[in-house]
Protein backbone atom coordinates (compact mmCIF):
# COMPACT_ATOMS: atom_id res chain seq x y z
CA UNK A 1 0.00 0.00 0.00
CA UNK A 2 3.00 2.29 0.34
CA UNK A 3 3.25 5.17 -2.11
CA UNK A 4 6.41 6.73 -3.50
CA UNK A 5 6.25 9.51 -0.90
CA UNK A 6 5.27 7.24 1.98
CA UNK A 7 7.38 5.50 4.58
CA UNK A 8 7.27 2.04 6.07
CA UNK A 9 8.47 0.89 9.47
CA UNK A 10 11.33 -0.91 7.70
CA UNK A 11 12.56 2.36 6.19
CA UNK A 12 12.26 4.13 9.54
CA UNK A 13 14.45 1.43 11.07
CA UNK A 14 17.18 2.31 8.53
CA UNK A 15 17.38 5.97 9.60
CA UNK A 16 20.82 6.87 11.08
CA UNK A 17 21.66 7.75 14.71
CA UNK A 18 19.13 5.36 16.10
CA UNK A 19 19.12 2.07 18.00
CA UNK A 20 16.05 -0.11 18.45
CA UNK A 21 17.47 -2.12 21.36
CA UNK A 22 16.85 -0.64 24.78
CA UNK A 23 19.92 0.98 26.32
CA UNK A 24 22.02 1.12 23.14
CA UNK A 25 21.04 4.51 21.75
CA UNK A 26 18.59 7.39 21.61
CA UNK A 27 14.90 6.88 21.07
CA UNK A 28 13.79 7.94 17.60
CA UNK A 29 11.34 10.49 19.02
CA UNK A 30 13.95 11.98 21.33
CA UNK A 31 16.53 12.09 18.56
CA UNK A 32 14.41 13.96 16.01
CA UNK A 33 12.17 15.91 18.33
CA UNK A 34 8.35 16.10 18.22
CA UNK A 35 8.00 18.27 15.10
CA UNK A 36 10.32 16.24 12.87
CA UNK A 37 8.96 12.99 14.28
CA UNK A 38 5.42 14.10 13.44
CA UNK A 39 6.52 14.83 9.87
CA UNK A 40 7.99 11.34 9.54
CA UNK A 41 4.97 9.58 11.04
CA UNK A 42 2.56 11.54 8.85
CA UNK A 43 4.19 9.91 5.80
CA UNK A 44 3.24 6.42 6.89
CA UNK A 45 0.52 5.26 4.50
CA UNK A 46 -0.15 1.72 5.70
CA UNK A 47 -2.37 1.12 8.77
CA UNK A 48 -0.20 -1.88 9.67
CA UNK A 49 2.82 0.39 10.09
CA UNK A 50 0.91 2.68 12.44
CA UNK A 51 -0.12 -0.37 14.45
CA UNK A 52 3.49 -1.51 14.65
CA UNK A 53 4.57 1.95 15.78
CA UNK A 54 2.14 1.90 18.71
CA UNK A 55 3.63 -1.44 19.80
CA UNK A 56 7.23 -0.14 20.07
CA UNK A 57 6.82 1.50 23.48
CA UNK A 58 4.38 3.44 25.63
CA UNK A 59 5.90 6.74 24.53
CA UNK A 60 5.49 5.83 20.86
CA UNK A 61 1.89 4.78 21.46
CA UNK A 62 1.11 8.07 23.24
CA UNK A 63 2.76 10.02 20.44
CA UNK A 64 0.80 8.26 17.67
CA UNK A 65 -2.50 8.63 19.53
CA UNK A 66 -1.98 12.24 20.66
CA UNK A 67 -1.17 13.37 17.10
CA UNK A 68 -4.14 11.47 15.59
CA UNK A 69 -2.07 9.89 12.83
CA UNK A 70 -4.72 7.23 12.14
CA UNK A 71 -7.31 9.96 11.47
CA UNK A 72 -4.83 11.90 9.31
CA UNK A 73 -4.22 8.76 7.25
CA UNK A 74 -7.97 8.41 6.58
CA UNK A 75 -8.23 12.08 5.66
CA UNK A 76 -5.31 11.85 3.28
CA UNK A 77 -6.77 8.98 1.25
CA UNK A 78 -10.46 10.03 1.49
CA UNK A 79 -11.03 13.75 2.24
CA UNK A 80 -14.76 13.08 2.82
CA UNK A 81 -13.77 11.85 6.30
CA UNK A 82 -13.50 15.53 7.27
CA UNK A 83 -17.31 15.61 7.46
CA UNK A 84 -17.17 13.69 10.74
CA UNK A 85 -17.14 16.09 13.68
CA UNK A 86 -16.61 13.39 16.31
CA UNK A 87 -16.38 9.67 16.92
CA UNK A 88 -18.45 7.49 19.25
CA UNK A 89 -17.99 3.94 20.40
CA UNK A 90 -21.45 2.49 20.77
CA UNK A 91 -23.51 -0.64 21.22
CA UNK A 92 -25.51 -1.91 18.25
CA UNK A 93 -28.05 -3.51 20.58
CA UNK A 94 -28.57 -0.20 22.40
CA UNK A 95 -27.96 2.78 20.14
CA UNK A 96 -28.29 5.20 23.07
CA UNK A 97 -25.58 3.48 25.11
CA UNK A 98 -22.35 5.34 24.45
CA UNK A 99 -19.01 4.09 25.74
CA UNK A 100 -16.79 6.58 24.02
CA UNK A 101 -17.96 10.17 24.46
CA UNK A 102 -18.33 12.05 27.74
CA UNK A 103 -16.86 9.21 29.81
CA UNK A 104 -13.54 9.47 28.01
CA UNK A 105 -11.39 12.52 28.43
CA UNK A 106 -8.02 13.61 27.14
CA UNK A 107 -5.73 10.87 25.95
CA UNK A 108 -8.30 8.19 26.76
CA UNK A 109 -10.77 9.76 24.32
CA UNK A 110 -8.03 10.15 21.71
CA UNK A 111 -7.18 6.48 22.22
CA UNK A 112 -10.81 5.57 21.58
CA UNK A 113 -10.82 7.67 18.39
CA UNK A 114 -7.51 6.12 17.33
CA UNK A 115 -9.01 2.65 17.58
CA UNK A 116 -11.97 3.58 15.38
CA UNK A 117 -9.87 5.35 12.74
CA UNK A 118 -7.45 2.41 12.62
CA UNK A 119 -10.36 0.12 11.77
CA UNK A 120 -11.67 2.67 9.27
CA UNK A 121 -8.29 3.08 7.55
CA UNK A 122 -8.04 -0.69 7.15
CA UNK A 123 -11.46 -0.74 5.48
CA UNK A 124 -10.60 2.19 3.23
CA UNK A 125 -7.24 0.84 2.09
CA UNK A 126 -7.90 -2.90 1.84
CA UNK A 127 -8.02 -4.20 -1.75
CA UNK A 128 -11.44 -5.18 -3.04
CA UNK A 129 -13.36 -6.35 -6.09
CA UNK A 130 -15.94 -3.66 -7.00
CA UNK A 131 -19.58 -4.73 -7.00
CA UNK A 132 -23.03 -3.20 -7.29
CA UNK A 133 -23.70 -1.54 -3.90
CA UNK A 134 -27.40 -0.64 -4.30
CA UNK A 135 -29.61 -1.97 -1.53
CA UNK A 136 -32.95 -0.46 -2.49
CA UNK A 137 -34.63 2.47 -4.23
CA UNK A 138 -35.68 5.60 -2.34
CA UNK A 139 -37.66 7.39 -5.03
CA UNK A 140 -37.77 9.36 -8.27
CA UNK A 141 -38.51 13.01 -8.94
CA UNK A 142 -41.46 11.98 -11.14
CA UNK A 143 -42.95 8.84 -12.64
CA UNK A 144 -45.14 8.68 -15.75
CA UNK A 145 -47.17 5.60 -14.82
CA UNK A 146 -46.79 4.49 -11.20
CA UNK A 147 -46.03 1.72 -10.34
CA UNK A 148 -45.67 0.16 -13.82
CA UNK A 149 -42.81 2.53 -14.74
CA UNK A 150 -41.42 3.07 -11.22
CA UNK A 151 -37.78 3.41 -10.20
CA UNK A 152 -37.76 -0.16 -8.86
CA UNK A 153 -37.57 -1.38 -12.45
CA UNK A 154 -34.05 0.06 -12.76
CA UNK A 155 -32.74 -2.64 -10.42
CA UNK A 156 -33.70 -5.34 -12.94
CA UNK A 157 -30.78 -6.03 -15.33
CA UNK A 158 -33.04 -7.41 -18.08
CA UNK A 159 -36.62 -6.97 -19.23
CA UNK A 160 -39.26 -9.23 -17.73
CA UNK A 161 -40.02 -10.47 -21.23
CA UNK A 162 -40.23 -9.07 -24.77
CA UNK A 163 -43.77 -7.80 -24.23
CA UNK A 164 -43.13 -6.24 -20.80
CA UNK A 165 -40.00 -4.06 -20.81
CA UNK A 166 -38.59 -3.09 -17.41
CA UNK A 167 -37.73 0.63 -17.08
CA UNK A 168 -38.38 3.86 -15.19
CA UNK A 169 -40.02 6.74 -17.05
CA UNK A 170 -40.18 10.34 -15.92
CA UNK A 171 -43.25 12.47 -16.32
CA UNK A 172 -43.49 14.37 -19.59
CA UNK A 173 -42.56 18.08 -19.97
CA UNK A 174 -42.80 20.63 -22.73
CA UNK A 175 -39.49 22.14 -21.59
CA UNK A 176 -36.56 19.81 -22.43
CA UNK A 177 -34.39 21.53 -19.78
CA UNK A 178 -36.44 20.24 -16.82
CA UNK A 179 -34.18 17.84 -14.82
CA UNK A 180 -35.07 14.57 -13.14
CA UNK A 181 -33.44 12.55 -10.39
CA UNK A 182 -33.29 9.00 -9.05
CA UNK A 183 -32.27 8.32 -5.43
CA UNK A 184 -30.90 5.03 -4.11
CA UNK A 185 -29.85 3.65 -0.73
CA UNK A 186 -26.59 1.67 -0.61
CA UNK A 187 -25.82 -1.51 1.31
CA UNK A 188 -23.90 0.26 4.06
CA UNK A 189 -23.87 3.70 5.67
CA UNK A 190 -20.25 3.98 4.53
CA UNK A 191 -19.50 2.90 0.95
CA UNK A 192 -16.62 3.49 -1.41
CA UNK A 193 -18.01 4.37 -4.85
CA UNK A 194 -15.86 4.04 -7.98
CA UNK A 195 -18.30 4.43 -10.83
CA UNK A 196 -21.98 4.51 -11.75
CA UNK A 197 -23.43 2.60 -14.68
CA UNK A 198 -26.66 3.54 -16.42
CA UNK A 199 -28.50 2.16 -19.42
CA UNK A 200 -31.01 4.48 -21.12
CA UNK A 201 -34.25 2.95 -22.31
CA UNK A 202 -34.86 2.18 -25.97
CA UNK A 203 -38.58 2.01 -26.79
CA UNK A 204 -38.60 -0.86 -29.27
CA UNK A 205 -42.42 -0.75 -29.31
CA UNK A 206 -42.39 2.79 -30.79
CA UNK A 207 -41.71 3.83 -34.36
CA UNK A 208 -37.99 4.30 -35.08
CA UNK A 209 -37.18 2.83 -31.62
CA UNK A 210 -36.40 6.13 -29.85
CA UNK A 211 -33.93 6.28 -26.94
CA UNK A 212 -35.12 8.43 -24.04
CA UNK A 213 -31.72 9.47 -22.73
CA UNK A 214 -30.65 12.52 -20.74
CA UNK A 215 -28.08 14.89 -22.22
CA UNK A 216 -25.87 15.00 -19.13
CA UNK A 217 -25.65 13.29 -15.76
CA UNK A 218 -24.36 14.25 -12.32
CA UNK A 219 -24.11 12.41 -8.99
CA UNK A 220 -24.57 13.48 -5.37
CA UNK A 221 -23.71 11.42 -2.28
CA UNK A 222 -24.67 12.00 1.33
CA UNK A 223 -27.20 11.35 4.06
CA UNK A 224 -30.75 12.12 5.11
CA UNK A 225 -31.21 14.97 7.57
CA UNK A 226 -32.85 14.34 10.94
CA UNK A 227 -35.63 13.61 11.73
CA UNK A 228 -36.04 11.60 8.51
CA UNK A 229 -32.82 9.72 9.30
CA UNK A 230 -34.04 6.20 10.00
CA UNK A 231 -34.13 2.90 8.16
CA UNK A 232 -37.93 2.99 8.35
CA UNK A 233 -38.16 6.19 6.33
CA UNK A 234 -35.39 5.35 3.89
CA UNK A 235 -36.91 1.97 3.04
CA UNK A 236 -40.21 3.50 1.97
CA UNK A 237 -40.62 3.98 -1.78
CA UNK A 238 -43.10 6.78 -2.24
CA UNK A 239 -44.47 8.81 -5.13
CA UNK A 240 -45.34 11.87 -3.05
CA UNK A 241 -41.89 13.44 -3.36
CA UNK A 242 -41.18 13.64 0.39
CA UNK A 243 -37.86 11.83 0.15
CA UNK A 244 -36.84 13.51 -3.12
CA UNK A 245 -36.73 17.09 -1.84
CA UNK A 246 -33.12 18.29 -1.64
CA UNK A 247 -33.89 20.07 1.62
CA UNK A 248 -34.05 16.63 3.29
CA UNK A 249 -30.42 15.79 2.46
CA UNK A 250 -26.85 16.83 3.13
CA UNK A 251 -24.74 16.09 0.07
CA UNK A 252 -21.10 15.58 1.05
CA UNK A 253 -19.94 14.99 -2.53
CA UNK A 254 -21.05 16.28 -5.94
CA UNK A 255 -19.48 14.94 -9.12
CA UNK A 256 -18.69 16.82 -12.33
CA UNK A 257 -21.26 16.65 -15.13
CA UNK A 258 -20.79 13.81 -17.61
CA UNK A 259 -22.19 13.73 -21.16
CA UNK A 260 -24.57 10.85 -21.80
CA UNK A 261 -24.62 8.95 -25.07
CA UNK A 262 -27.88 8.41 -26.92
CA UNK A 263 -27.21 4.69 -27.08
CA UNK A 264 -29.00 1.64 -25.71
CA UNK A 265 -25.94 0.33 -23.83
CA UNK A 266 -24.78 0.18 -20.21
CA UNK A 267 -22.79 3.42 -19.96
CA UNK A 268 -20.01 3.69 -17.36
CA UNK A 269 -19.38 6.99 -15.57
CA UNK A 270 -16.06 6.66 -13.76
CA UNK A 271 -15.59 9.16 -10.94
CA UNK A 272 -12.37 11.22 -10.97
CA UNK A 273 -11.36 9.30 -7.83
CA UNK A 274 -13.09 6.79 -5.53
CA UNK A 275 -15.43 8.59 -3.14
CA UNK A 276 -16.44 7.71 0.42
CA UNK A 277 -20.23 8.00 0.46
CA UNK A 278 -21.10 9.10 4.01
CA UNK A 279 -24.67 8.11 4.81
CA UNK A 280 -25.20 5.63 1.99
CA UNK A 281 -27.52 7.75 -0.19
CA UNK A 282 -26.79 8.44 -3.88
CA UNK A 283 -28.74 10.84 -6.06
CA UNK A 284 -28.46 10.50 -9.85
CA UNK A 285 -29.31 13.81 -11.49
CA UNK A 286 -30.47 13.58 -15.13
CA UNK A 287 -29.96 16.88 -16.92
CA UNK A 288 -31.62 17.77 -20.21
CA UNK A 289 -34.06 15.79 -22.36
CA UNK A 290 -33.40 14.61 -25.89
CA UNK A 291 -36.45 12.90 -27.38
CA UNK A 292 -39.89 14.41 -27.85
CA UNK A 293 -42.62 11.81 -27.77
CA UNK A 294 -44.61 11.66 -30.99
CA UNK A 295 -47.85 10.80 -29.16
CA UNK A 296 -48.19 13.77 -26.78
CA UNK A 297 -45.36 16.08 -27.92
CA UNK A 298 -43.68 16.00 -24.47
CA UNK A 299 -40.08 15.25 -23.53
CA UNK A 300 -39.28 12.20 -21.35
CA UNK A 301 -36.27 10.55 -19.74
CA UNK A 302 -36.31 6.78 -19.33
CA UNK A 303 -33.76 4.46 -17.69
CA UNK A 304 -33.55 0.67 -18.00
CA UNK A 305 -30.88 -0.26 -15.46
CA UNK A 306 -28.63 1.38 -12.84
CA UNK A 307 -25.59 0.08 -10.93
CA UNK A 308 -23.58 1.96 -8.29
CA UNK A 309 -20.24 0.19 -8.23
CA UNK A 310 -17.79 0.10 -5.34
CA UNK A 311 -17.34 -1.42 -1.89
CA UNK A 312 -19.64 -1.36 1.14
CA UNK A 313 -17.65 -0.91 4.34
CA UNK A 314 -18.24 -3.04 7.40
CA UNK A 315 -21.57 -2.74 9.21
CA UNK A 316 -19.47 -2.12 12.34
CA UNK A 317 -19.51 1.50 11.19
CA UNK A 318 -22.50 3.79 11.31
CA UNK A 319 -23.33 7.41 10.55
CA UNK A 320 -25.39 9.42 13.03
CA UNK A 321 -26.41 12.88 11.79
CA UNK A 322 -27.70 15.46 14.24
CA UNK A 323 -28.78 19.06 13.76
CA UNK A 324 -25.28 20.52 13.67
CA UNK A 325 -22.88 17.66 13.00
CA UNK A 326 -22.44 14.09 11.82
CA UNK A 327 -20.94 11.38 14.03
CA UNK A 328 -18.87 8.37 12.99
CA UNK A 329 -20.15 5.48 15.11
CA UNK A 330 -18.31 2.22 15.69
CA UNK A 331 -20.46 -0.60 17.05
CA UNK A 332 -18.41 -2.82 19.32
CA UNK A 333 -20.91 -5.69 19.36
CA UNK A 334 -22.34 -5.61 15.81
CA UNK A 335 -21.29 -9.15 14.84
CA UNK A 336 -22.51 -10.65 18.13
CA UNK A 337 -25.84 -8.82 17.82
CA UNK A 338 -26.26 -9.89 14.19
CA UNK A 339 -25.58 -13.50 15.15
CA UNK A 340 -28.39 -13.42 17.71
CA UNK A 341 -30.83 -11.84 15.27
CA UNK A 342 -30.28 -14.38 12.48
Amino acid sequence: MASSRGLTMERIRELPAMSWEEGRGLDFLESLGPDNSATVFSLLDDPADLARATAVSRSWRRFVIANQFSKLLCLRVYPEVSNFTRVELGSFSNAHQNAGSSDCAGLEKLGSDHRVYMHLSHGLLSPYNPKDCINHCVGASSTDHFPEEAIGNTLEPVDRDERRPSYWSSGGHKDPAVPECLIYRLQSELCLVDEIKIRPFKAFFRRNHPIYSAKHIRFHMGYVKPPLWSETHVHVQTDDGELIDDSNYIWTYTSPEFPMLQENVMQSFKLPHPVLCIGGVVKIELLGRVHKDTVDGLYYICVSHVQIVGKPLSQDFGVAPSKNDVVLSYYLDYHRFRGRSQ
